[in-house]
Parts: C-alpha cells; structure tokens; sequence
C-alpha cells in the first residue's frame, strides 16, 4: 500500500511517520518539501490548490492520511478565508481525487464542531454547533469528505499534545522556568490525549481496514471519535504535568497554580466549554481499549525526561 502523509512535519505527523511504516510505503508530504532534519519530501501546502493537485498526482496514494490543517484557532478569526481553504476546501480537493482514484482517505477533525454546552460526553451523531472559524472550517472540510465519495475514515479528537510541537504541556514546562505563578482555566473540561495514542490508533484501524473484505470495509466507514478516556479541566491537566516533571526532574521548581474561568482570559475565539467525546463507537468495531489521560501524560513526560538525560 502506497500512503500519502500530509503534514508529516507536524506534531502528529511525525509520529504518524513511525506508526504508519509496517503498513506500507509512507510519502512524506509537507508544505515546505522537506522534513524538520532537511531530509526532500513531496511539497503538498493545501493553501495552493493548484500544487496540492499536482502532489497528489505525484504521491498516486492508495491511501492518503491528512494530518494537515489550519489549527490557529484565535487567528483563524481574522483569517476566515485561510481557514476555510485549508480545513475545507483542501479536504474537499483531497476527497475528490480520492473518489476519483478509489483511494480511501484518513482525516483528523476536531471537538470544536461542537458548541460545548452538552451535559455527556459527545456521540458522533450528536447535533454540531461550532462556535467559531476554526470550528466552522473544520466542520465544512468534515462535510466535504463525506460528499465526496471517497472511502473515508474521520477521526474527532481533542486536546492534543506531544513531546514536541506547540501545545498546551510543552508550554507550561516551558513556563515553569519563567513564572512564580500561573492563571490557568479551570470551566473548561475535555481529555487530553497525546498524539502518540492517535498515531498509533490511526495505524491499527488502517490496519483492519486494509486486511478487511469489502463489505467489512463499507460497515467501518465514517466518522470516530478519538481521545484519551477520562476528563479535566486545563487547571488539573496543569497541576497533573507539574506534579509528573517535578517526580521526573524535568523542572526544578513548579509555579503556584491559581484556577479562573474563561471570563478571566478572553481570546478572539470561543472555545467549547465541554469538550468530552464519547469513543465507544471506535472501541466497538475496531475491538480496542483507549487508556487514561493519566497513563499517557505519564508516558509523555517520562520519554521528555529520559531524552534529556540521554
């Protein structure tokens, strides 16, 4: 099998790199051409529609897994129009080719295509309702995958971190360092989930899919959600990474922590305020069991703390 890896210099890229290899043949796609170490990758930037064309042309995918997309949620309102051609119209671009070549598709999408106001964790079919041009952008590319034809997994995730990249535990390690105290959110609520799991989930599920018969493969189709199980708020995600990088020695001393609402630190864009996704769906058909937030901020952490000492 022939993949296309769009974004493979991103934080879930890079670890898609790894866990996609025993399935076949990764094309590593960036929008720069080459990979973080100046190793040559195909260039694909879904901001160019003319240049995306022209690499999936060049990568011939039997399978393209688009770890790509606009992510700059609060920029994002005062650049719609970017937004939108890369988490909607680039999808919608991806999608056709597909159809058209009989390639199946992986897509990541996200909890901000909800409005945050559930009182459960959120279902699949649950009505959307995002709040903002992220959120609106990432839906749109959502529906344009699905009108497209093309066999398709779409995966919701949220609250992504990795060892490296730009995220919410890189940031409050970084922090830790400057600051003798933290103002943290503490009224929004979802479950951290680190990019490693959603890798090595998107390796297994592309795994049962290639190794399925057609009419398995047809019942699979669709839309997942995918994140670490269990629930915080930011405040605990932060009082959790500190209290791990403290026992790991990856920081000499912690910062006091004080919890406010999202009325205490505006931004131009809303964020949901209940960010819970129900994976049940995922863990059914595809036979799996998705850990603690816990587990994987510890396997997290300690990776950053064994690098350090190598």
């Amino acid at each position: 099998m022939r993949i296309v890896l769009l974004g493979a210099n991103g934080q879930l890229g890079r670890l898609l790199r790894a866990s996609l290899a025993p399935l076949g043949e990764v094309v590593a796609a960036t929008r720069e051409g080459r990979l973080a170490d100046g190793t040559p990758a195909l260039r694909a930037d879904l901001a160019d529609s003319a240049g995306l064309a022209a690499a999936l042309d060049s990568g011939a995918a039997d399978l393209i897994v688009n770890a790509a997309a606009y992510t700059a949620v609060d920029k994002a309102e005062s650049e719609p129009e970017r937004a939108d051609r890369i988490n909607h119209r680039a999808v919608a671009e991806i999608g056709d080719w597909a159809a058209r070549r009989g390639a199946c598709v992986v897509h990541y999408s996200t909890d901000y295509v909800f409005d945050g106001r559930a009182d459960r964790p959120y279902r699949e079919d649950d009505p959307v309702g995002p709040l903002g041009v992220y959120g609106r952008s990432k839906l749109a590319g959502e529906e344009a995958l699905r009108g497209s034809g093309a066999a398709h997994l779409i995966l919701r995730t949220a609250w992504v971190y990795a060892a490296e990249g730009h995220n919410f535990l890189r940031t409050m390690l970084r922090l830790a360092g400057e600051r003798d105290e933290l103002r943290i959110v503490a009224d929004q609520i979802g479950s951290p989930t680190p990019a490693g799991l959603i890798a090595a989930v998107s390796a297994e599920l592309i795994a049962q899919w290639q190794a399925a018969a057609p009419d398995r493969r047809a019942a699979l189709q669709g839309t997942y959600h995918l994140t670490a199980a269990g629930r915080c708020s930011w405040h605990a995600f932060a009082e959790a990474i500190f209290d791990r990088a403290e026992a790991a020695g990856l920081i000499a001393r912690r910062p006091r922590l004080v919890a406010i609402g999202s009325a205490e630190y505006p931004t131009p864009a809303r964020r949901p305020a209940w960010s819970v996704l129900d994976c049940e769906r995922l863990q059914t058909r595809f036979g799996l069991h998705l850990p603690a937030w816990e587990q994987g901020l510890r396997e997290v952490v300690d990776a950053l703390a064994a690098a350090r000492s190598a």
